[in-house]
C-alpha cells in the first residue's frame, strides 16, 4: 500500500494557487440549486446562468457599495410589472445610465434577502421576466493582412527607396 503524502509548507510554496474569493450572497445560488447553475466572473461579479440564459449577477464590492446585490436580467419592457413585486428594485448606477435594462435588488435595502430568495422563486418558476440569451460575443479582431492598402504601401515606401 503506497504511503499517503502530507501537504507540507514546501509543497504549497512550489505549487502555489490562488485562493479564491467567496462566493456573494451563496443563498441565491442555493434557492436555484435545483436548476443546476452555473457561474462564470462577470465584471468582477459573479454571473449565474441556467441553461443557456444568463439570470442574475451577484455583487458585493466592498470599496464600491453603490450597486451590491442581486442584479436582474430583464429588460426595459418589464421593469413595471417587476416593480410591483421589488418595490426597492432600481437601475444599475455603475452602468453610467439613468435607465438600464439590467435592474438591481441592493444589498443595504431592508428587505434584501427577502427579495433576493423571490426573485430565486421567479426564476424556478421559469418567470419570462428574468433572464436572456447572451448575444454572441464580438469576432476576434482579423490580423493585419500583409496584401492590404497599409502593406502595399509600406512594401511601396521600401522599393523606391
Amino acid at each position: 500500500m503506497p504511503k499517503r503524502r502530507q501537504n507540507t509548507p514546501l509543497a504549497s510554496a512550489v505549487f502555489p494557487f490562488k485562493q479564491c474569493k467567496p462566493l456573494p450572497h451563496r443563498f441565491v445560488l442555493d434557492a436555484i440549486a435545483p436548476l443546476s447553475p452555473y457561474t462564470r466572473p462577470m465584471f468582477g461579479c459573479l454571473a449565474i446562468y441556467v441553461k443557456e440564459k444568463i439570470v442574475l449577477i451577484l455583487r458585493d464590492k466592498p470599496e464600491s457599495t453603490a450597486d451590491n446585490g442581486v442584479w436582474l436580467a430583464t429588460t426595459e419592457e418589464h421593469h413595471e410589472s417587476l416593480r410591483r413585486e421589488f418595490p426597492n428594485m432600481r437601475s444599475i448606477h455603475v452602468l453610467g445610465k439613468p435607465v438600464t435594462a439590467w435592474q438591481v435588488l441592493a444589498a443595504d435595502t431592508r428587505d434584501f434577502e427577502e427579495a433576493a430568495l423571490h426573485a430565486c422563486e421567479l426564476v424556478l418558476a421559469g418567470d419570462p421576466r428574468i433572464g436572456k440569451v447572451p448575444g454572441s460575443r464580438r469576432p476576434a479582431k482579423k490580423m493585419a493582412n500583409s496584401s492590404g492598402p497599409k502593406a502595399r504601401s509600406v512594401a511601396k515606401r521600401r522599393t523606391s527607396s
